[in-house]
C-alpha cells in the first residue's frame, strides 16, 4: 500500500476554494486582453504573455507557453480568442505532465522508516506542514517521530513541540545551539528502536551561503545513514507561493546546495499568484508534491496537477 494513498488528491472544493483568487486575477485579466479581439493575433499573445508573467509563472516558462500558443496559431491558422482558454489549459497541463513523468510518488515503504528532511527558510509555513504532515500520517494510522534538528532557534524546537503535542506524536530535541546532525542521529535511533513508519526531519530555517547550507546539510544526510542507510528518502522544499520570485531564488538556492526531490508550496489560497506552480515544477524540474490550501490539518494534499489545471480553468 502507497505510503500516501491517504492523502487527499485534488479535492475539487479545496482547490477551487484555494485558487480562487488566482483564478479572479487571470481570467479577468485574459478576458480585458482579449477584448474587441475576434482571433488569437500578436496583440492578443503580449497581452497573454503579460497576464501570465504577472500570475508568477516566469518568464521563462511564460515563453514557453507562448512559443507552443504560436507554433499552434501557424499551424491552424486561424484561432479566435474564445478558444484560447482551451489551447493555454492545455499547454499548461501538458508541461506540468512533461515535468513529472519520472515521479507518480506512489512510494511503498519496503522498509522502515521513511525518511523526509524538511528545507526551507522561515516564515514560509515549514513547521506547519510538518504538523499537517505529522497529523495526516497519524490519522493513517502511521507511526511518526519528529526530529527537532533546527537548533538555531530555540522558538522552533518550541513550535515542532507544540506540533508534537497537538499531533499526538513523538518529537526528539536537544537544546538550542546543540549540533543538528546529532539531532537527526537521535531521532532515528529512536524511529528504529520504536518501529516507526515515518520520520520528519526539521532543518534551520536561515539562509546560508551556498557552502555553509550545503555542509550543514550533508552533514545531516550522512549522519542518518549511518542508521538507516537509505536516509533521506524525500528532501522537501517549503515555499510560500505568495512570495512569487522570491520563491524562486529561494528555490534556486536550496536545489544548488542539496538534492532536493520534492517541494511543498504553501499559502496558495491567500495569493493570486498560484502561478508560481507552474514556473517552479518547469524551472526547476523537481515536483511540486504537496499543495498547502489552507489552515486547516487537511488543507495540505498531494498536488495532483491534472485536478490543479481542472480548477484553474473551471
Amino acid at each position: 500500500m502507497s505510503i500516501f494513498s491517504f492523502l487527499s488528491k485534488g479535492n475539487k472544493e479545496s482547490l477551487d476554494k484555494g485558487l480562487a483568487k488566482t483564478k479572479i486575477s487571470v481570467f479577468s485579466k485574459i478576458s480585458k486582453a482579449i477584448i474587441g479581439k475576434s482571433k488569437v493575433d500578436e496583440d492578443v499573445l503580449d497581452n497573454l504573455e503579460q497576464v501570465l508573467v504577472e500570475a508568477d509563472v516566469g518568464i521563462e516558462t511564460t515563453l514557453k507557453i507562448i512559443e507552443r500558443i504560436e507554433m499552434r496559431v501557424a499551424k491552424d491558422k486561424y484561432l479566435t480568442t474564445t478558444e484560447l482558454n482551451s489551447i493555454l489549459k492545455e499547454e499548461i497541463e501538458n508541461l506540468l505532465m512533461e515535468n513529472y513523468h519520472n515521479n507518480d510518488f506512489d512510494d511503498i515503504i519496503s522498509n522502515k522508516p521513511y525518511v523526509i528532511m524538511v528545507v526551507g527558510v522561515n516564515g514560509v509555513g515549514k513547521t506547519t506542514t510538518i504538523g499537517k504532515l505529522a497529523y495526516q500520517f497519524k490519522n493513517a494510522g502511521k507511526k511518526v517521530v519528529l526530529g527537532a534538528a533546527d537548533t538555531f532557534r530555540a522558538a522552533a524546537i518550541d513550535q515542532l513541540k507544540i506540533w508534537a503535542d497537538r499531533t499526538g506524536v513523538d518529537i526528539i530535541s536537544q537544546s538550542m545551539g546543540a549540533d543538528p546532525a546529532s539531532v537527526a542521529f537521535d531521532t532515528l535511533k529512536s524511529a528504529v528502536a520504536k518501529q516507526a513508519d515515518v520520520v520528519i526531519i526539521d532543518t534551520a530555517g536561515r539562509l546560508h551561503n551556498k557552502i555553509g547550507l550545503m555542509n550543514e546539510l550533508s552533514k545531516i544526510r550522512n549522519v542518518m545513514k549511518k542508521v538507516v542507510p537509505t536516509a533521506p528518502d524525500e528532501v522537501l522544499l517549503v515555499l510560500d507561493a505568495s512570495t512569487g520570485q522570491n520563491a524562486v531564488e529561494q528555490a534556486k538556492q536550496f536545489t544548488a546546495a542539496t538534492n532536493v526531490n520534492s517541494i511543498a508550496l504553501t499559502k496558495l489560497d491567500g495569493t493570486a499568484k498560484g502561478g508560481i506552480v507552474i514556473g517552479i515544477s518547469d524551472l526547476f524540474k523537481v515536483p511540486v508534491k504537496y499543495i498547502g490550501l489552507g489552515e486547516q490539518m487537511t488543507d495540505l494534499q498531494i498536488f495532483d496537477r491534472k485536478a490543479f489545471v481542472e480548477s484553474l480553468f473551471s
